[in-house]
């Protein structure tokens, strides 16, 4: 396989399948989306094995630990050994209840909702999003 001693953090997200390309995970880093125990991090920061990234990556949130050092991108079977996704259950169901969040929509040409349509919106909206 191809391990390396040094290797940056750019690359090392494009190469575990993160990002979808390495310009992707460079803007990400550039960006603030990538951090070390809270502090953002540039995209030519180098990589240990142990450490701990926070990966914000459109609404999903990850959190992935270091397991190992891969500088060429593999298939994803394989990718999943040189890291360690430890998000925590709670975000990562949140996520994915994004995804089956009700649309509301209202038909074309009814106009503006009137306060009391505004309300039930608003009940409906909180009754799902609490859970």
């Amino acid at each position: 396989m191809a391990e390396k001693e040094k290797l940056r953090i750019d690359k090392y997200l494009w190469s575990i399948r993160v990002f979808k390309t390495r310009t992707l995970a460079t803007e990400a880093c550039k960006a603030g989306r990538v951090k070390l125990e809270g502090n953002n991090i540039k995209p030519s920061h180098e990589v240990r094995l142990g450490e701990v990234y926070q990966v914000s990556k459109g609404i999903e949130r990850k959190i992935i630990k270091v397991t190992g050092l891969l500088e060429t991108r593999l298939e994803a079977k394989k990718a999943v050994d040189y890291y360690e996704d430890i998000t925590p259950l709670e975000q990562t169901q949140a996520f994915k209840t994004m995804f089956n969040a009700p649309i509301l929509t209202r038909d074309r040409g009814a106009g503006r909702p009137t306060k009391r349509d505004r309300r039930e919106i608003d009940d409906l909206k909180d009754d799902f999003f609490e859970k």
